[in-house]
Formats: C-alpha cells, sequence, structure tokens
C-alpha cells in the first residue's frame, strides 16, 4: 500500500505526520470519493515526485477514472487560480477585485463529478496554495450546499499532512548526502 510506503518513507523525527497520514487516511468521515479526490488533489499540489506517484496508486484504487481525473483537474485549475487571487487580494487595491479575471475556468462549472467533491478538492488546494480569497470563496460554496464543518475542517487536515509529507521528505532528499 502506498500509504504505508510514504509512512515507512518519514524519518523519526516526523513520527506525527507519519501518524497523522495514516489516521487521515484510514479514519475518514468522508466519502472514499471526497477523501482520495481530497488526497490525490493536494498530492499534485504538494509537487512531490513521491508522493504524487505513491498516493496516485492508492487514490487509483479508490476513484472512478472520472473522479481521477477531476482531481487532476482541480490541483491544475486552483494551480492558476490560487497564484491570481493571491495576488490580487495581497496587492491591497480593492479595484482588482472589480476586474474581470479573464481567465478560463470552465471546470470549475463541469468539473466530471459532484461539484461539491470538485469544490472541496479546490478548498484543499487552496490551502496548500495558501490563498485566502480562493479558501473563503470554496467554504461558502461548500457551506451553502450543505456540507458541515466537521467535513470540511477533514479536507483540510487531508490538506495539511499530505503537504507535511511532502515538504519533510523533499527536506530529507536535499539533505542526503550526494552520491557520486
Amino acid at each position: 500500500m502506498s500509504v504505508d510506503a510514504l509512512k515507512n518513507a518519514l524519518p523519526a523525527y516526523a513520527k506525527d505526520t507519519k501518524l497523522n497520514l495514516g489516521s487521515v487516511t484510514s479514519t475518514s468521515q468522508l466519502t472514499d470519493q471526497r477523501l482520495w479526490g481530497t488526497v490525490l488533489a493536494t498530492a499534485l499540489a504538494s509537487r512531490s515526485t513521491q508522493v504524487i506517484r505513491e498516493l496516485a496508486e492508492d487514490a487509483a484504487d479508490h476513484l472512478s477514472a472520472e473522479a481521477f481525473e477531476a482531481a487532476k483537474a482541480a490541483a491544475s485549475i486552483m494551480a492558476m487560480n490560487n497564484v491570481y487571487y493571491r495576488a490580487t487580494h495581497l496587492i491591497g487595491d480593492d479595484a482588482y477585485a472589480t476586474l474581470p479575471a479573464k481567465l478560463r475556468m470552465s471546470v470549475i462549472g463541469k468539473p466530471g463529478v459532484d461539484k461539491v467533491d470538485f469544490e472541496l478538492w479546490c478548498l484543499a488546494v487552496s490551502a496548500v496554495n495558501g490563498c485566502g480569497r480562493c479558501l473563503e470563496s470554496h467554504e461558502k460554496v461548500l457551506r451553502d450546499a450543505g456540507l458541515p464543518r466537521e467535513q470540511i475542517q477533514e479536507a483540510l487536515r487531508v490538506a495539511a499532512v499530505v503537504h507535511a509529507t511532502a515538504a519533510t521528505l523533499e527536506a530529507e532528499a536535499a539533505l542526503a548526502p550526494a552520491t557520486v
């Protein structure tokens, strides 16, 4: 199992991350599609080849082909949107919020899966990418759709743990002695 491979790869100092990775992927109250779509989308957002490969393998066992593609689409569209909306927000000039983004985002309207699932994945990727404006927007859509805060929080926990796993493993790789 690929989650186990990542847990085994984590160093001793990352015991909390290791335990949390096991917990968020095995004791979730989210549906399988919501959980594993969140796992896959946030793994992609982590940009860690090792984490993407290992978690994509597990996600493929839990997601339909359509959901797998939609999770990839969520990571892709939010890679663009998080940069744009975070930047317009951080500039501090409210006039930018009134200007049309002029960025194609049709996948958000027709993601190929349940809209709530896609919005949850977008929210989780926005957490990894640190876009407050996107977090607020997707959380509102989810709450208006009736998703309880506890499930939204669970997706945020998944995002945090997947990100911590990627950051730790990438740091370990960078710190490893070079082999010639």
